[in-house]
């Protein structure tokens, strides 16, 4: 679900972290009915007064989740709860430290299922490539791996509202999509 809220000069405003003031106003986070709700003037009817809705508000909401999914990880590298890389993730991994496997749209299925190897009960993120690549600071990155805890819920809590949001599909745990399985 994804809170809105009515700001002093009558735009709606996405408030991905639920803490601003004012009158919510919760849609599923689906890019759907975020269009549908645009079209069919349903902020006005909930906030029952004429707000002005932006162009593109699916992909406002889109970017400002990719950007908390950035944070949360960029956060988790700060404090060590999260590695970059195949050999270091596979370190992780072994070990039983991780509680979310974060990979990138970019990422190789062959590549991932020797990665997590057998470990299909894990979470997996599938992020935009920029997220991994920001928050590391690096050219390219492809895989992390993030110990259990809050800013790993947090992660996939975001993840999921992004996948709606975004229109993609949750990725399966095992690495491989239905369609590949099928061949």
């Amino acid at each position: 679900m994804i809170r809105f809220v009515v700001s002093p000069d009558n735009r709606v405003v996405p408030d991905l972290a639920g803490k601003l003031p004012g009158r919510g106003m919760w849609l599923s986070a689906s890019r759907d009915v975020l269009d549908s709700a645009r079209t069919r003037q349903a902020f006005a009817r909930a906030a029952k007064a004429q707000v002005i809705v932006p162009d593109g508000l699916a992909d406002l909401v889109e970017a400002a989740l990719v950007q908390r999914m950035l944070d949360a990880v960029s956060l988790a590298r700060r404090a060590g709860q999260t590695v970059c890389g195949f050999q270091k993730c596979r370190e992780w991994l072994t070990s039983g430290r991780v509680g979310v496997v974060i990979r990138s749209e970019s990422a190789s299925p062959d590549e991932f299922s020797r990665l997590v190897s057998g470990r299909r009960s894990l979470p997996v993120v599938t992020v935009p490539d920029r997220v991994l690549e920001s928050a590391f600071s690096r050219d390219r990155a492809v895989y992390a791996v993030m110990a259990p805890g809050a800013l790993a819920q947090r992660l996939i809590a975001e993840h999921e509202r992004f996948s709606g949001v975004a229109g993609r599909p949750l990725p399966d745990p095992a690495g491989v999509s239905k369609e590949q399985a099928e061949l």
